[in-house]
């Protein structure tokens, strides 16, 4: 087992991820939970990457932003578990200093990214329920194209400055993260200095991103809602809630586990430490198992594509 204890450091060259701090005992149990979610996560986006690729007749904005959802969720997961598998399996806790800084930075860049994408395909379901006619023509290829890379240079623009301003400072009292990932506040604690600069951008960017892109949503939802109990249809208007409300489940369960952990961080001091931490893992690990069944699998397209497939490989 590592030795946690404290002793002195100077921009250490390797940090000790704890894991889950109070549940060490468990931690062989606890990763099977997150090893099965990340085994789901890998086949089920990597599946349908493959189907949107291969059919052409999904090659539409809805699954465009389908793609790049799975690819975020994929770099989010791979960037977290195998680290945490190989603290619950093997009890290596160390990272190395830049690694640790990089670690983060996916970690927090793509989360922004995936906010964004969230965002997009929140838009996409306005226009097709809302404004069906002029659907193809709003959302042309260009258009998906631009929305996806603003999405991600607003990610990786905003994240950018964290791992600098983290070296900048000294880490003589301890390297011990407690933690099962390098998670930006659990990190600028650990520095011997004034981090409020590191606290006031944090809390900008997280302001700017939730703020922004949970407007947008809320608006598009409320739009879709109106749209739809309006429909004289009551098959239709049962299955677009039924889809819709799968659909906010899923923004629901990456966004309320992320304002958790950001809130707990600066204004609570009563909540156990392990609590905030298996929450913090929730949106990082649970969104990138659900993304691909509720948005892929519910999705009539893909469905019948992946069981036509499965078909083909058994005859």
């Amino acid at each position: 087992m590592v030795d946690f204890n404290s002793s002195a450091f100077t921009n250490p060259s390797t940090f000790i991820l704890m894991g889950i701090p109070g549940l060490e005992d468990f931690h062989i149990w606890i990763s099977i939970p997150f090893c099965s979610r990340y085994v789901i996560a890998l086949i089920g986006n990597i599946v349908i990457l493959f189907i949107i690729k291969t059919v052409t007749v999904l090659h539409e904005p809805m699954f465009y932003f389908l793609s790049m959802l799975a690819i975020t969720d994929l770099i989010l997961s791979t960037s977290t578990l195998p680290k945490m598998l190989s603290i619950f399996w093997f009890n290596y806790h160390e990272i190395s200093f830049h690694a640790c800084l990089t670690q983060m930075f996916f970690i927090h860049a793509f989360s922004g990214v995936e906010s964004g994408l969230l965002v997009a395909m929140a838009l996409d379901r306005y226009v097709a329920i809302c404004n069906p006619l002029r659907h193809s023509s709003i959302l042309t290829n260009v258009v998906v194209a631009q929305i996806g890379i603003v999405a991600l240079l607003r990610g990786l623009v905003l994240m950018t400055p964290h791992p600098f301003l983290l070296r900048r400072w000294p880490y003589y009292q301890t390297n011990v993260v407690p933690h099962t990932y390098c998670e930006h506040m659990a990190v600028v604690k650990l520095a011997c200095a004034d981090i409020s600069v590191n606290s006031l951008y944090s809390l900008a960017v997280i302001v700017l991103i939730l703020g922004t892109d949970v407007t947008c949503i809320s608006l598009s939802y409320i739009h879709i809602l109106h749209t739809v109990l309006s429909h004289p249809s009551k098959d239709a208007r049962l299955k677009t809630l039924s889809t819709c409300g799968s659909h906010v489940c899923v923004i629901l369960t990456f966004y309320i586990p992320a304002l958790f952990s950001f809130l707990t961080h600066r204004f609570s001091r009563h909540i156990p430490l392990h609590t905030h931490i298996l929450v913090a893992n929730t949106y990082l690990l649970v969104p990138p198992t659900l993304n691909p069944i509720i948005y892929g699998m519910r999705t009539k397209q893909i469905r019948e594509c992946v069981i036509q497939l499965f078909m083909t490989k058994i005859s």
